[in-house]
């Protein structure tokens, strides 16, 4: 199909270029031979008077002309794509449709199973694609890539429309043997003990750091993780410490060699929230999804302490 002589089948393959600034990195995602894929550049560069990639040392750069057009292809193809996705109705029994989530691995443990148990009474025959969370997850959110984003409020966007699902706090998680096992965690020994933080990919600020931080609490960190869901079972056998969410403790209470005490000084609570893209807000079986979100998190209850002595 041409639109004022331009293929647009171009579009979407210039979309993947400048993203991702490659052209066999594009070749891939599309499924297409690079010499396919640098005809299809060829072509672009020639509509548009420009040469859109330009090869700098190693890597190629945007021109300042395929910068100004990059979010707005991105724009156009989330309009067809919301366009075309959107159906009068949803059936989630009748419906093969996938759903792609981006959440981190805390929502993965606490949220998602129970999530599936609902789909499942529903007799639902949808999928869901989990993705794994990143820096600036919102940013997928906007380039139409994901359905549903599950993260702390600040990782949102205020260009999307978003709700809250539920709201926890976070605890301390030592072994139940070592030096600190006995609590309770006062300041000094919270910031004079080693600790055992998460790092997302990219080194992404994280909701617990920043919540640390404007209680003015500090860390002395000797190990790092990828995994939010691994720090309890890091502390144990050592008299390290590890900031772990509530949900996620009440749900581990049960470790023989770990104990959770709480925070030595009060922070606010973690917002939890899911956000969608605001071309989607009608489409009905991102609703139906939403709502069994919504559902399932009011199910989890408020949140509570972890007894120690558990």
């Amino acid at each position: 199909m041409r639109f004022k002589k331009l293929d647009l089948n171009l579009l979407v393959a210039l979309d993947h270029m400048l993203e991702l600034r490659s052209v066999t990195g594009a070749a891939d995602r599309m499924f297409m031979s690079q010499s396919a894929m640098s005809n299809a550049l060829t072509r672009l560069r020639t509509y548009f008077g420009d040469p859109l990639l330009v090869q700098v040392g190693r890597r190629m750069e945007l021109t300042p002309r395929a910068e100004s057009l990059r979010p707005m292809i991105r724009d156009i193809l989330v309009r067809m794509e919301a366009a075309i996705d959107t159906r009068p109705e949803f059936l989630p029994e009748e419906s093969d449709r996938t759903f792609n989530l981006l959440l981190s691995d805390y929502s993965l443990r606490v949220l998602m199973p129970e999530v599936f148990k609902r789909v499942g009474r529903e007799n639902a025959k949808v999928r869901f694609n989990l993705r794994a969370q990143e820096e600036a997850p919102y940013t997928q959110i906007a380039r139409g890539e994901v359905d549903l984003l599950i993260a702390p409020e600040p990782y949102t966007s205020k260009d999307h429309p978003s709700a809250l699902l539920y709201e926890d706090r976070y605890m301390v998680a030592v072994c139940r043997h070592g030096r600190y096992g006995e609590g309770p965690i006062d300041r000094e020994a919270f910031e004079t003990a080693g600790h055992v933080t998460m790092v997302p990919p990219q080194q992404a600020r994280t909701a617990d750091g920043e919540l640390l931080a404007e209680a003015g609490l500090s860390r002395r960190i000797e190990v790092t993780t990828f995994s939010f869901t691994s720090l309890p079972r890091l502390v144990a056998g050592t008299d390290r410490m590890a900031t772990v969410h509530g949900r996620l403790a009440k749900l581990m209470a049960d470790q023989e060699d770990i104990v959770f005490h709480p925070m030595p000084v009060e922070t606010r609570a973690l917002r939890q929230m899911m956000q969608w893209h605001v071309l989607r807000d009608e489409d009905p079986g991102l609703r139906w999804l939403r709502g069994i979100m919504a559902s399932t998190a009011a199910s989890l209850g408020p949140i509570h302490a972890v007894d120690a002595s558990d």
